[in-house]
């Protein structure tokens, strides 16, 4: 998996000559730590950490720190370490409810772009599993199974200027992609704990869903190697706010 996009990395493009040809001694120095020491390092893996779930937490990364370019190059790596074309476009759609459809409609259209020259025919086969009527109810379900049973009733929470926001993160954040087919749980969880790392900004929100992230099943050494196969993409920053939420939410757990 990584050999190919060491493969990509010194063959992307900077005007008319590669990277490769431009910028060498970059190339080499962070293929060989993106690559080969984040990769390999112990400390960095879990069991649960195959190249499929490594992949999927990248491209949730990128699209977070709008990594657009990068993406381009981590799609067809992350096709050929398992990851079918619906789940990235579930991971492309559930963005738009972390970082807004203003950030995420360049991946989409990337997306399309490259699915598309890969002859796959688009729409893919639809993943919703809700209606219009049912949503507002599965979505609340949806928060109840991840954050527990604190979440009943949360639509209809909070001061009354500002229930409506409530509403929305139950029927449409919860509702319109958390039940979507494509991804479990587990990996919708660990793809928000990603977009929510790499834009940076929301470490209340962070901690919160590291700790749902536990209560679904992904331990917090799981999320600790996560967040270090992310580390390249996203910066040390980041990354330590991001351990420092995980390190709370387990204090909390």
């Amino acid at each position: 998996m990584f050999d190919e996009l060491k493969s990509r990395m010194n063959k992307f493009w900077n005007d008319d000559r590669t990277l490769a040809q431009t910028d060498p001694e970059f190339v080499e120095l962070f293929s060989n730590f993106a690559y080969d020491e984040v990769v390999n390092e112990p400390g960095a893996n879990h069991p649960d950490l195959d190249d499929s779930t490594r992949s999927m937490a990248i491209l949730a990364a990128l699209i977070g720190c709008q990594g657009l370019d990068d993406f381009e190059l981590m799609v067809p790596v992350a096709f050929e370490s398992g990851v079918s074309a619906v789940q990235v476009k579930e991971i492309v759609y559930q963005a738009v409810a972390y970082l807004g459809f203003g950030r995420v409609l360049p991946f989409l259209k990337k997306t399309n772009e490259i699915l598309e020259a890969k002859n796959i025919r688009l729409p893919l086969e639809p993943q919703s599993t809700t209606t219009p009527e049912t949503r507002a109810e599965a979505g609340e379900q949806a928060q109840i199974d991840i954050f527990g049973e604190r979440m009943q009733g949360f639509a209809q929470s909070g001061p009354e200027k500002t229930r409506h926001i409530n509403k929305w993160l139950a029927g449409n954040c919860f509702g319109d992609y958390y039940t979507r087919g494509g991804l479990d749980t587990r990996r919708r969880e660990m793809i928000t704990l990603c977009f929510l790392a790499a834009q940076g900004g929301c470490e209340p929100q962070l901690t919160s869903h590291a700790v749902a992230n536990m209560r679904v099943g992904n331990d917090e050494r799981f999320l600790i190697a996560v967040i270090s196969q992310c580390t390249p993409y996203i910066g040390y920053p980041r990354t330590l706010n991001a351990l420092r939420c995980i390190a709370d939410a387990a204090a909390k757990a």
